[in-house]
């Protein structure tokens, strides 16, 4: 269930005084799970993955999202990673309620309008279902009169819920999502719920 890499781009370039003597975790989010340390409104946390002691989310994933978390236990590196000014990219896959068109992805790549806000240009193209998707549970909701289709964004920002937020501006509401990439570390074979230490990755 290999997840290709796309693109190359060093998440922490420059950023190796911080990583010294750190521990940096790439985690498959499962969807439904938040991303700290203590349950709450009924959803799980990331108290029962087994995390080593002292790390903590750089970053986070909405409780409906699903893929690629960084936990570390560097706060300065939290604090870089979280700075908007490094725009370090991140790649999503979106399921979209509609067959999802060209127009739509290039609307997108320039940038829409969202709650007052215009996001900056993205790198976005239809993508085909991945045939290494893992079953969602609870499944994502389906009308038999109306297909899905997939798209992949890779954004240097991360508004609050700002991929579902820019498909619903272009006509095509997100049904599931699926971060596959921080900065030059993808997601890979990691299954949900599963964790791998890859700090030489960012080194």
């Amino acid at each position: 269930m290999e997840i290709p890499a796309q693109g190359r781009e060093d998440i922490l370039v420059g950023f190796s005084t911080f990583i010294t003597m750190s521990t940096v975790i790439l985690f498959n989010k499962p969807f439904g799970v938040l991303s700290q340390f203590t349950p709450e409104s009924g959803h799980a946390a990331l108290d029962t993955f087994g995390f080593p002691p002292g790390v903590y989310a750089a970053g986070r994933l909405d409780h409906d999202s699903e893929g690629a978390l960084l936990l570390t236990d560097n706060g300065k590196l939290i604090k870089k990673l979280l700075d908007p000014k490094f725009e370090h990219p991140r790649t999503y896959l979106a399921q979209v309620d509609g067959q999802i068109t060209e127009e739509a992805v290039r609307k997108l790549a320039k940038g829409v309008d969202i709650k007052g806000y215009h996001t900056k240009p993205c790198k976005a193209e239809i993508a085909e279902e991945p045939d290494w998707l893992w079953p969602r549970n609870p499944p994502v909701r389906f009308r038999a009169n109306i297909p899905t289709s997939w798209v992949r964004l890779t954004l240097i920002e991360g508004k609050n819920r700002q991929v579902r937020h820019m498909t619903a501006a272009v006509g095509f509401p997100t049904l599931r999502l699926i971060r596959v990439q921080i900065g030059n570390i993808p997601l890979g074979d990691l299954k949900p719920g599963e964790w791998r230490i890859v700090t030489d990755k960012v080194i």
